[in-house]
């Protein structure tokens, strides 16, 4: 598993939402990772297998994925911007979506 992991819940329909692309940076825009949700709404591998101390975004593809289900949404893109301290073991950042609405948290 990598420092950094993802996961989208589509909560209107209640199911993971597969297809989404995540794309990890650090706060100066530099890309580092780039993946989409698998099956499960997972991204298992979002990165290296550690990060320096420092702040640092997800930017999650939202309206795309509206888009492929005709479905109209508020916001195209979902950024959560986040700080790793470098002695954690692991970040993980899930997503809970509706098309005008989100919510998330530090997960474990």
């Amino acid at each position: 598993m990598s420092y950094v992991t993802a996961h989208v819940l589509d909560s209107v329909t209640g199911t993971p939402a597969q297809g989404v692309a995540v794309s990890l940076e650090a706060a100066d825009g530099t890309s580092i990772a780039a993946a989409r949700t698998d099956d499960d709404g997972r991204v298992p591998e979002l990165g290296p297998e550690t990060l320096e101390s420092g702040d640092y975004r997800i930017t999650f593809a939202t309206g795309q994925y509206f888009a492929g289900r005709n479905q109209p949404t508020f916001y195209p893109f979902v950024t959560v911007n986040f700080t790793v301290q470098a002695e954690e073991r692991h970040y993980h950042v899930p997503l809970l979506l509706s098309p005008f609405a989100f919510s998330t948290y530090r997960g474990s």
